[in-house]
Formats: structure tokens, sequence, C-alpha cells
């Protein structure tokens, strides 16, 4: 059963990509692919979770932070992804 769910998975790309968050503008992650995208908010949205919440995702939430996050980080393209996040956050509390 887990041989099958390994072959159902997608090959690895042949040149695979290493993100460092930590130093990403918000330019960048604009400028990035759909996929580079959906994988950032996707960690974002755990990270920012930490371990207090439950591993559930709302998607109504998650798609009203990602174009709060979106429309913010397309108004300060030269920001870190990483201070961006913590500026919406702030407002958002």
């Amino acid at each position: 059963m887990l041989f099958a769910a390994v072959l159902a998975l997608p090959s690895v790309p042949a040149h695979a990509v290493v993100l460092d968050l930590s130093t990403m503008t918000c330019k960048q992650f604009i400028e990035g692919g759909d996929d580079e995208i959906k994988m950032v908010l996707t960690w974002m949205d755990g990270w920012y979770k930490g371990d207090q919440d439950e591993a559930i995702i709302d998607t109504d939430v998650f798609v009203a932070n990602a174009k709060k996050f979106g429309t913010f980080c397309a108004a300060n393209p030269t920001i870190s992804i990483v201070n961006a996040a913590e500026k919406i956050d702030r407002k958002s509390v």
C-alpha cells in the first residue's frame, strides 16, 4: 500500500530549488511561479499557527489571508516576506 502511494507522487523536478524564506522579498514572492507561491503560503500558514493550533486548514481563512498578504506585498515589494507576514498578523489581531 505504501509503495503504491509513493508511485503516485509526482516525480522530483530535475532542478530542485532551495528557497531561503528568511531572505525572500515580497517582489521575489510575487514573481515566483504558482507552485512556489502556493508552497510559501502553505508554509507560512503552518509556521504562524505554531504548536498551539490544531492541524486544520480553513480554506476560507487561508484564501483571505493569502489575498491580504498578496496585496501587502504588491504595495511593499522590498520588504521580506517574514516581516510582511508579521506586519499583517499584527494588523489583524
